[in-house]
């Protein structure tokens, strides 16, 4: 990642035109892996094209699933050959162990060959992510788990899972996601309860239903799953990305610039465009699309005893906290003052100083609460030299470069590219000036 993991970006200038939201990352993470569910072939449409997804699709295509490229965005996979034991190669533990949705894999491969194995998985820097919540629910089910520290290896098997009632500790999407894929296998019924309800299980829950699999309770956070022997092929479109889309508001209000974003799938967005709304944002809705016009202004709303406004974030359909560093960021060019609470993870708000060298006016006032003091424009935040540190803060970086004045170069942006396709080329084709090097 030596060459081109570099953005040069001249900040100020307004932007025009419309864009398309990539297809969802962290949907396409599930879907992909529960293609290890059948032995038929599966079509999946809308599959970004961004490193994580990239290197998901070729950790498939190691274990022996037969991959075939339809178009740019459109994927037929078939997983009737696929050698579970070759998760133990020394190849794969490398390659695995730099993905965080690799984990992903793990359900799949318990239900349908009853042994799965897998590196400790990388990720974004944002904190402690337990796993607890994935092996807890195989447990239940039946498997055998074993955690070998030295080389930091997941081992699970089972010589049969079966179904239980399953009361989760935390609504973890994946985890959630995860244990669904184990149980649709499984023998007799599961009962899942405080299950994540995010679209983007949705999804995953109403793919699997085509494929044969007998879910209900889809959207609420009681699943029931009747197992079956085994799943047939379907096809699958997955969603537009809602953390694009919400980067695209943000980006869209702090560099006063008129932006349509297309395609949004609206009824899949809960509250987030309430919650930008909050900022003072304006949007218009036509048909799918949402258009983003500029403002002179945006004022930050405050409670109706009006104290400060405070947003966090919450399992769905709460603000997902993928957008908590979007939100930050555009709250700075805003009138008024707001508290961000970023509950989830402990490291995400640590990109503030970068901000807060920018010129932006912010008190961090422990690792899951920011205060941000509105600019309101008076003057132009200030291009620096910065870092991504992970996925969101690199985009949440992007955007204060871009309404700053003069030169920023963000280094490690391959952080960004994990989760936001062709992002330099499709913000320089509505205006921006961004170079890669």
């Amino acid at each position: 990642m030596a060459n081109q993991d570099i953005f040069e970006v001249e900040g100020g200038l307004k932007l025009y035109g419309d864009i398309t939201p990539q297809g969802a990352k962290n949907e396409a993470l599930q879907i992909l892996s529960a293609v290890l569910l059948s032995e038929e072939t599966i079509e999946i449409s809308n599959i970004p094209d961004i490193l994580d997804v990239n290197l998901l699709i070729e950790l498939l295509a190691d274990m022996g699933v037969e991959v075939s490229k339809i178009s740019t965005d459109t994927y037929s996979f078939n997983a009737k050959n696929v050698e579970p034991d070759i998760l133990l190669s020394d190849k794969f533990k490398t390659k695995a162990s730099h993905l965080r949705g690799s984990v992903m894999i793990l359900g799949p491969l318990l239900a349908r060959f009853k042994r799965a194995y897998l590196p400790k998985p990388g990720g974004d820097k944002i904190g402690r992510r337990r796993l607890d919540t994935h092996f807890l629910g195989f447990i239940e089910l039946g498997a055998k788990f074993d955690y070998d520290k030295e080389a930091d290896f997941y081992t699970l098997s089972a010589d049969k899972l079966i179904g239980k009632y399953i009361l989760l500790e935390e609504p973890s999407v994946t985890g959630t996601a995860n244990i669904v894929m184990a149980a649709v296998l499984a023998e007799g019924m599961t009962t899942i309860f405080n299950a994540a309800c995010e679209p983007y299980l949705q999804q995953l829950c109403n793919m699997l239903n085509r494929m044969g699999a007998k879910i209900s309770g889809v959207g609420s956070n009681l699943l029931n799953i009747e197992g079956v022997q085994k799943l047939g092929g379907t096809t699958h479109q997955i969603l537009p990305d809602m953390i694009e889309i919400g980067s695209f508001i943000g980006l869209a209000a702090t560099t006063q610039s008129t932006i349509r974003i297309k395609n949004t799938r609206l009824d899949m967005l809960g509250l987030i465009p309430k919650y930008f709304e909050k900022l003072g944002i304006q949007l218009k809705i036509e048909n799918d699309d949402i258009i983003v016009e500029e403002q002179e202004t945006y004022e930050i709303q405050s409670f109706i005893d009006g104290s400060v406004l405070t947003i966090a974030d919450g399992p769905w359909p709460l603000f997902t906290p993928d957008l908590i560093s979007i939100m930050l960021v555009t709250a700075t060019q805003a009138k008024g003052s707001i508290l961000i609470h970023q509950k989830m993870f402990e490291s995400r708000l640590f990109f503030v100083d970068k901000l807060i060298d920018m010129g932006a006016k912010i008190i961090l006032c422990d690792p899951h609460r920011a205060t941000v003091i509105g600019i309101n424009r008076e003057y132009q935040l200030r291009g620096i030299n910065m870092s991504s540190p992970d996925i969101r803060a690199g985009v949440a970086l992007l955007i204060a470069a871009l309404s700053a004045k003069g030169q920023s170069v963000i280094s490690n942006v391959h952080q960004i590219d994990r989760g936001y396709q062709f992002i330099d080329k499709r913000l320089q084709a509505i205006g921006a000036n961004i170079v890669r090097k």
